[in-house]
């Protein structure tokens, strides 16, 4: 039986028809789309397979992404839009009105910003007043939202912000919301903020008193104020009447029509400012807009704060890294066929990347869900104790949301991209037999990461010769991706050496070598960690040490000055003096006494000594000096001051008979005596001995008053001169010298000296023994800086070791996981169950032994690149600043020497010490 062709039908050519080539573009564009469909596939396949490095990458993805979510939505709502913020200001009146001056203004579209070139604040304003500026029908009521208020509270006297306003005229009332009771209805009472409340322990009903106990306030209310939660009372207007131009007051306006440019301009024309509920159009031929205009953001702040984004972008790809890696080496007979199958590099290399998309597209999702969820949740919470104002309305900032979500993508990425290069360049039969392909250190990795070093820190040091935040933090990234090129050379050599360890480390040691894709980000992740901490710690260290070596005291330390608060009643210096006894335990208290050029005078008033010809500087501050003459200067014994003395010369005049100038400059007995005498002499003290030639002080007054000038006085007068004076330069002058330059003087205060500065408690128990007699404020000198960074030092320190010992946790976990294998063989030669744990601590210690001995020579070089390097800068500067000095953040090289070993620790808690079996042969 024969088989025949059938004919083909006559309409039907013998010949296929050749198809339409398609173009070269699209039909790239094509393959590139299907290539990365099928590795996205792959990759999302590989995530479920895989769920625990899922989940691990997920979460060190999506905790920054959902963070920063929180900030940026929280940020949001608190930033008022123009509208929440008029209708803040109003509540239910028409318009705002503020009259500023007695000529014409002229403003912004919303009443925001304003300017006038005249006039002054006009006298006392009634709602008559301000009425008839608007017409018939309207009506007005006045608010004073800054009234200063000390009331007493339970152990302490409390300053609050009072706000004066009739809560029960509807205009007002729009402004609070009332959580209980009802509105102050006279003088005597008030409403008080939830915050109020507690900080001064009331309840409805009970009354409150004045600091001063001039009179006692009934609490009928519970309000609170939108703009301000923190302690607030709202007062009757009676309770404060305007005795004097209140330059904060406002007035709330109902007018029977709308608010329109017509009746803005003619407020304008009278000094008053006008805030619109509907913004309203600038009149013609005026400008009102360019005042309310907003400034753009500074470039350098703009680009310090992208370049502090990428240090954290580059901590999260380092810390997302060894996980990727991880993943890879576990997937290379996978990738082996693909690349039989007939897969390129760039296919390989887009099959690892897509792990990083899909991870980083999850991990921004959760991110955000979790971080704007979070923020609306724990909205009133911010609200309460963070902002304390609430928020306007729920919105999440979907511009910062997005750039968010594409750097979580970015970090994904990133963090896959060495290792996609590294499975593009594996050996495809290695990878199909399951043999590790050994690691290779290439000398131009080396090389390059040297040359960033360099780099980096010239760049660093430059940029700190030029005050440039922006231009150092690029210096330190260029420094930390050069030691990260170094770190896998470093841990080859590290391996030779370990040869002479016992089994455990030598192990870790080796698997460290061996999975440098894996080690060397984690170890890298912790060093960027710990040498910004380190960094950070060192500069803030030595600044503080600077300041605290800038500092001068106003008075020896524990001294305490006494001012009256008030033109009240005074207590006299013998009540001062018993409360003083019984509350500080002293009874050492004088006078203070401040010199003017005479009682009733007004205008501008200086008393000062005068330095002789012999001991002036020819050189003033603050002028541009070339550079020679800054040398002479600088090599000037009379300009041997430092540039803090200069900027600080302001001599304080006060007369005193001898009794305060120790408890004002704490000289010893001897040198008090015989300045006491000079004084009862009718002479001079000056703590400066400059001031001081053959036994005489030149004491100069000069006066403007009333636009002239008084002729300038000298007078040689006798003087005795303090060479170991603390605190400010002073001139005191006795009675006699007072007199004898025509000046004046009258008790302004007290000093006291004490021992040891008296701490909060103490201080509020003398306010409260001398507060029949009025409000006292007091200044304590606690003889240095108010300021303590160690707190900070060791903030970032603990922030540094959190970074450590999670890296080291996931570098452990996941070399535990990849060499089960080895795990299973030492099992079956016979080693003991404690050798896994063992094994776990030791490679625990490697990642952050290594990444935290690292990062503090890191951290310790850059602080000293850029403190050598702003020192250099100012070197030849007049005059003479104080230098940085180098100091160790000794605080947090404690905490950061302590990390590795709680790391270690961690890892020897956490690991099961069995070892496994993965076959049992009978």
């Amino acid at each position: 039986m024969s088989l025949r062709r059938p004919k083909p039908p006559p309409e039907r050519a013998d010949s296929e028809t050749p198809r339409p080539v398609a173009p070269v573009g699209r039909r790239r564009f094509a393959e590139l789309t299907g290539s990365w469909r099928a590795a996205l596939r792959i990759a999302r396949r590989e995530s479920r397979r895989s769920r625990r490095r899922t989940v691990l990458v997920l979460a060190m993805i999506a905790m920054p992404v959902a963070a920063l979510a929180f900030l940026a939505a929280s940020y949001d709502m608190a930033e008022l839009t123009p509208q929440e913020r008029i209708d803040r200001r109003l509540g239910v009146a028409d318009a705002q009105l503020q009259w500023i001056a007695n000529a014409p203004v002229e403003q912004d579209e919303w009443g925001e910003g304003w300017y006038t070139r005249e006039g002054e604040i006009p006298s006392t304003v009634t709602s008559a007043e301000v009425s008839a500026l608007l017409g018939p029908g309207s009506r007005v009521t006045e608010v004073r939202p800054h009234v200063p208020l000390t009331l007493r509270g339970p152990h302490r006297d409390e300053v609050v912000n009072g706000r004066a306003l009739d809560l029960t005229d509807p205009l007002a009332r729009g402004l609070v919301r009332f959580r209980a009771g009802r509105a102050p209805q006279q003088p005597g009472e008030v409403a008080v903020s939830p915050a109020a409340m507690r900080r001064l322990d009331l309840r409805l009903g009970r009354a409150v008193a004045a600091a001063d106990g001039s009179r006692a306030y009934t609490v009928v209310g519970v309000v609170e104020f939108p703009d301000d939660l923190g302690p607030v009372v709202a007062l009757h207007p009676g309770a404060v009447p305007a005795t004097s131009p209140e330059p904060d007051g406002v007035w709330l306006a109902d007018v029977p029509g709308t608010v329109d440019t017509e009746m803005v301009s003619r407020l304008n024309d009278s000094g008053v400012v006008v805030t619109a509920r509907h913004g309203f159009g600038s009149p013609p031929g005026a400008d009102r807009t360019w005042l309310g205009s907003v400034v753009g953001d500074n470039p350098n702040d703009l680009s310090t704060g992208v370049l502090i984004a990428g240090l954290g972008l580059l901590e999260v790809v380092l810390l997302v890294g060894p996980a990727f890696a991880v993943g890879v080496r576990r997937r290379r007979r996978d990738l082996a066929l693909v690349a039989v199958a007939g897969g390129d590099a760039a296919q390989l290399r887009r099959v690892v990347l897509a792990d990083g998309v899909v991870l980083g597209v999850l991990g921004a999702a959760a991110g955000l869900l979790v971080g704007v969820g979070a923020a609306f949740a724990g909205r009133p919470l911010m609200e309460q104790y963070v902002f304390s104002a609430r928020f306007g309305g729920y919105r999440c900032w979907p511009t910062a949301l997005v750039l968010l979500a594409g750097v979580a993508v970015l970090a994904g990425v990133l963090a896959a991209l060495a290792p996609a290069w590294t499975a593009a360049r594996q050996d495809v039969s290695a990878g199909l037999a399951g043999r590790r392909t050994p690691a290779k250190s290439q000398g131009r990795w080396l090389a390059l990461g040297l040359t960033l070093v360099v780099g980096g820190a010239g760049l660093a040091a430059f940029g700190a010769t030029r005050t440039s935040p922006a231009v150092v933090l690029t210096g330190l990234i260029l420094g930390e991706l050069g030691l990260v090129c170094c770190t896998p050379t470093l841990l080859g050599a590290l391996a030779r050496l370990g040869r002479v360890l016992p089994l455990a480390p030598r192990i870790a040691l080796r698997d460290a070598s061996r999975n440098r894709a894996a080690a060397a980000p984690a170890i890298c992740a912790v060093m960027a960690a710990v040498a910004s901490s380190v960094a950070l710690g060192g500069y803030l260290a030595s600044d503080g040490a600077r300041d605290a070596r800038a500092y001068r005291p106003a008075l020896p330390t524990g001294h305490v000055l006494v001012y009256p608060v008030g033109t009240g009643e005074q207590p006299t210096l013998a009540q001062v003096t018993d409360a003083a006894r019984s509350q500080f335990g002293v009874g050492a208290v004088a006078l203070v006494q401040p010199a003017s050029c005479g009682a009733g005078r007004g205008g501008y008033c200086d008393i000062a000594p005068v330095l002789p010809l012999a001991q002036a500087c020819p050189w003033q501050p603050g002028v541009q000096l070339p550079a020679a003459q800054r040398q002479q200067a600088r090599a000037d014994p009379r300009c041997q001051i430092r540039g803090a003395d200069y900027f600080g010369g302001y001599v304080e005049p006060g007369v005193d008979d001898g009794t305060a100038l120790p408890l004002l400059t704490g000289v010893d007995p001897a040198t008090t005596a015989a300045a006491t005498a000079v004084l009862r002499a009718g002479g001079v003290v000056v703590t400066d001995p400059r001031y001081l030639h053959d036994g005489l002080v030149t004491v100069r007054v000069s006066e403007v008053e009333d636009g002239r000038d008084r002729p300038i006085t000298d007078h040689d007068l006798p003087g005795y001169a303090l060479t170991r004076a603390t605190g400010p330069p002073r001139l005191l002058l006795s009675s006699a010298a007072a007199r004898q330059l025509g000046l004046s003087w009258a008790p302004a205060g007290w000093v006291i000296g004490t021992t040891t500065p008296p701490d909060e408690e103490q201080q509020a128990r003398f306010a409260a023994a001398l507060r029949p007699f009025g409000t006292l404020s007091l200044s304590v000198e606690n003889g240095g800086p108010p300021h303590d960074v160690s707190p900070l030092l060791l903030l970032l320190a603990a922030a540094a070791g959190l970074i450590t010992v999670g890296a080291a946790g996931i570098a452990t976990a996941l070399a535990a996981a990849e060499g089960r294998a080895e795990l299973t063989t030492l099992a079956a030669v016979g080693a003991a169950p404690a050798v896994r744990r063992v094994l776990a601590i030791c490679q625990a210690g490697v990642i952050a032994g290594i990444g935290s001995v690292l990062g503090i020579v890191a951290g310790l070089g850059t602080a000293a690149i850029v403190l050598v390097s702003v020192n250099r800068q100012y070197a030849s500067d007049w005059p003479v600043p104080d230098p940085y000095p180098f100091l160790v953040p000794w605080p947090a090289l404690g905490v950061l020497v302590l990390v590795p070993v709680v790391a270690m620790l961690g890892a020897g808690l956490f690991t099961r010490a069995r070892l496994p079996i993965e076959r049992r042969l009978d």
